[in-house]
């Protein structure tokens, strides 16, 4: 069992960070003043209003940023605010044991599954895959806000179709420990240290403006690491194709086409990912994944 944050409560301060690609303090906007409703404070880390070329500051700037919300006793959740890329740079400089000592909530997606992973496996962690307070999609939806509920109490998350329609690739169900995100930033974690555990756990797929042909070759990236046999099942969440010529349809018969074939537990459709609603989970907790009957329970992510 990893160990579960402790819940957020009114009043409570909450460090923004960014340790992926450089931010425009401006494209916040109204996601502050969403933290004040939600009756939070916040402390904004130096990574919100620094940059170096392409990365919201150097290496050593953005881990010591993270370092110091680790270790701020105020601090009782990180939100990671934008994604792009970067974090991947310094998996191997953060402190997993400072982070296992001081446990809190880690909040954020896409470039964050870079981070997700490593917490997850080496502080014994949860973690919460959501919406970015700087999202593209702009306004955070009604759906999408009210997922930040689960930080305040222990709420199991049940998944169904009322939030969106939901296609059984393969069906059964299984329990396991829930892992994944951004698929591409999975892909990158192979062949390394930081290469992500899939074995008996439910993996989560997503990703946004790449081709049906890069999608492809990913998952038989996966396919040939051995990761898609060591997974007990699957979750597939949002893809945001990056034009008009292949359609979301084209991408679930693609991964169809490797995942059918392994007969566990498999459902598409999930509007997890980049993608309104954008339905936030938490990372590491047990979750049931029912492909007969189109259901996804989760476990608590707080305490």
């Amino acid at each position: 069992m990893k160990i579960r944050p402790a819940r957020l409560q009114q009043g409570d301060i909450v460090g923004l960070v960014n340790l992926s690609s450089p931010l425009q303090q401006e494209a916040l906007g109204d996601k502050l003043a969403f933290l004040e409703q939600l009756g939070l404070r916040y402390k904004l880390g130096n990574t919100i209003q620094s940059g170096a070329g392409y990365l919201a500051g150097t290496d050593e700037e953005r881990i010591a940023d993270f370092h110091a919300m680790v270790q701020d006793p105020e601090v009782k959740a990180i939100f990671l605010v934008k994604g792009g890329y970067g974090i991947a740079r310094i998996v191997d400089k953060i402190s997993y044991p400072l982070l296992e000592d001081n446990p809190k909530i880690i909040w954020g997606f896409s470039d964050v599954t870079a981070l997700h992973t490593q917490v997850n496996e080496f502080a014994n962690l949860v973690t919460f895959h959501g919406p970015m307070l700087s999202s593209p999609q702009g306004e955070l939806d009604e759906l999408s806000q009210k997922m930040f509920q689960q930080l305040f109490q222990p709420i199991e998350i049940e998944y169904t179709e009322s939030i969106a329609p939901l296609t059984t690739i393969v069906g059964g169900a299984v329990r396991g420990g829930l892992t994944g995100g951004n698929l591409n930033r999975i892909i990158g974690t192979l062949g390394t240290k930081f290469e992500i555990d899939v074995r008996n756990k439910i993996l989560v797929l997503e990703d946004i403006g790449e081709s049906i042909e890069q999608l492809d070759h990913m998952m038989n990236h996966l396919r040939l690491a051995r990761k898609l046999e060591q997974a007990a099942g699957f979750v597939i969440g949002d893809f945001n194709m990056p034009d008009d010529t292949y359609r979301y349809e084209d991408v679930i018969q693609m991964i169809t086409d490797y995942l059918k074939p392994l007969q566990k537990p498999t459902v598409a459709g999930f509007k997890i990912g980049h993608c309104t609603p954008n339905i936030a989970i938490p990372l590491g907790v047990d979750a049931i994944l029912d492909a007969d009957e189109k259901t996804l329970r989760i476990l608590p992510g707080v305490q």
